[in-house]
């Protein structure tokens, strides 16, 4: 028997050599094109991580989305996997989840949602407040610097870790200070801005200076006609 390698044969093997090492290759340097780990995904920073500088800066953007929030998505993806959560919208597993008292995928899903609410706050920059909300402004704060001063002393007296939360009920505006992931979902009520007072949000800019890191944001990042548009 002829045990000698043809040509033809040679070269299939080095072709199917060559695909498997360009695969190989496809899967250790183009790691962003795999698959989701679950049903939720975290969406895009809405501009480039230097874009918030100097109010905040663009290593604290890049461990702020890149680590901290990716990390919620990560954590939810895996604690729903086999639960009716995983066929739910990210909100309606905020409001599920609490009244489930299930409080790990409560946390992580609250965080995921409440961070996608704070970054496509800031998308467009800084601009004052439109229609129907900047009348309900007018009404309940006189001004919008009257609005951002309450929400500064709603943040001041949120003990530890928190958000502060600007929601819509009914006709009137309200201020609430929250702990930990909690917003106002679970509540009925509609949000439209949350201001992030953890400390990963702004220690490596302010250091333990919380209050000028809300005032920060709130007069220089905040697009105010992307929160009256949430108003409806």
């Amino acid at each position: 028997m002829d045990t000698h390698p043809t040509a033809s044969s040679a070269f299939s093997r080095r072709a199917a050599l060559a695909l498997g090492t360009a695969v190989l290759a496809g899967a250790v340097f183009r790691p962003h094109v795999a698959r989701a780990a679950g049903p939720f995904t975290q969406p895009p920073l809405p501009y480039k991580e230097d874009e918030l500088v100097p109010t905040i800066s663009a290593r604290t953007v890049g461990l702020h989305y890149g680590k901290h929030h990716k990390g919620y998505y990560d954590k939810l993806n895996t604690l729903v996997q086999g639960k009716p959560y995983a066929d739910m919208s990210l909100s309606e597993v905020v409001v599920a989840a609490r009244k489930a008292n299930d409080a790990d995928v409560f946390n992580n899903a609250a965080q995921a949602w409440n961070h996608d609410l704070y970054w496509a706050s800031f998308k467009g920059g800084p601009a004052a407040p439109t229609g129907a909300f900047a009348q309900a402004v007018e009404k309940e704060f006189q001004s919008v610097v009257g609005l951002q001063r309450k929400m500064v002393e709603a943040g001041d007296k949120v003990f530890g870790t928190g958000w502060v939360w600007l929601v819509r009920d009914g006709d009137k505006l309200a201020i609430i200070g929250m702990k930990d992931a909690a917003n106002p979902l679970p509540d009925g009520k509609k949000v439209l801005l949350g201001i992030d007072v953890w400390e990963h949000a702004y220690y490596l800019d302010y250091e333990n200076r919380r209050t000028a890191h809300v005032e920060a944001v709130l007069k220089d990042l905040v697009n105010w006609q992307v929160v009256s548009e949430r108003f409806g």
